[in-house]
């Protein structure tokens, strides 16, 4: 039993890796078909073609939904599609491992205004120092940083920061995955005046239709169901450590599948993040019950707020 036991962090964290991956190289593949279906095309497929597998994989009992879980659903739904459209938006003119390390400001700054702790106001100015990094690096290194494409990153960061408090009132309030499945939904019908075009080229294009596909499974189906398994598996300030690296898998998604060199002075910067990050999993612990969203209620400790995105990118 021993054995057993022992190795369920171990796969726990091996999945929390392969969702970091799966999201980077999801990115990745997305940014290679901006060009033909625009950033926000490609997030309105991605989250629809999402939504069409939950609602048949969750089949959720919204009949006997009240009012205030409807519009938790709704809620998080608008949080997912700004999130995830804001960060697409910004790949499109700015590298991903930036794009990543800049967006991670949201769950800090939300940690930092939750707990008011001096531990995280100390992380987050490490974070800051770490954009304030990517900034100079952008001005003095071979490629600039496009200022718009910095501001959909920060847009993203702040969606991201609704996006937690989102996820935990409708976890609070709507059992199992159906507010997930809902939430996509939302999100791919705010996102329709966009989807729709995109889907008619995409009808016309073999390839494009590969790349749609993969980037929704890479970028969404994936990465969700990795999360979801490891959170049962390892305790949330590890889930949160483990997440950390996500700027640094999306730096080497970027280099191996977009040519996005980074400097030594970028790498530090986003070293930065991932630190700022760390710290706030490993201080963030407060002894008081919670209710997961897709777990249901645990005992255990709780990181506020957890760096749980599935879906960033």
């Amino acid at each position: 039993m021993a054995p057993a036991a022992t190795s369920r962090p171990t796969l726990g964290a091996a999945l929390v890796l392969g969702s970091c991956i799966s999201l980077s190289f999801g990115a990745a593949i997305a940014a290679q078909i901006f060009p033909v279906l625009g950033a926000w095309g490609v997030t309105a497929l991605r989250l629809s073609v999402a939504a069409i597998v939950m609602l048949l994989v969750v089949r959720p009992a919204v009949r006997r939904w009240n009012r205030t879980q409807w519009k938790a659903a709704i809620l998080f739904g608008v949080a997912l599609g700004g999130m995830n459209g804001s960060f697409y938006a910004a790949i499109v003119r700015i590298p991903l491992g930036p794009a990543v390390a800049i967006e991670f400001l949201g769950p800090l700054v939300l940690s930092a205004l939750l707990t008011r702790r001096l531990a995280d106001t100390g992380w987050l100015v490490l974070a800051v120092v770490g954009i304030v990094l990517l900034g100079v690096d952008g001005m003095v290194g071979a490629q600039d940083l496009d200022p718009v494409g910095v501001g959909f990153a920060l847009i993203a960061a702040a969606f991201w920061a609704f996006y937690i408090r989102a996820t935990a009132h409708a976890g609070a309030v709507i059992p199992g995955r159906g507010a997930l499945a809902v939430g996509f939904v939302v999100a791919s019908v705010l996102l329709l005046p966009f989807g729709v075009p995109a889907a008619v080229v995409v009808a016309t294009d073999p390839m494009l239709i590969v790349l749609t596909l993969a980037t929704a499974l890479l970028g969404s189906l994936i990465p969700y169901t990795l999360e979801f398994s490891a959170l049962r598996m390892v305790p949330q300030r590890v889930f949160g450590i483990l997440l950390s690296l996500e700027p640094a898998t999306a730096t080497v998604a970027g280099w191996l599948l977009l040519g996005q060199f980074a400097s030594p002075l970028r790498l530090l910067a986003i070293a930065f993040v991932m630190a700022a990050s760390i710290g706030v999993s490993l201080v963030g612990v407060r002894p008081r019950r919670r209710t997961d969203p897709v777990s249901g209620p645990d005992d255990g400790p709780e990181e506020t707020p957890p760096l749980s995105e599935p879906a960033t990118p």
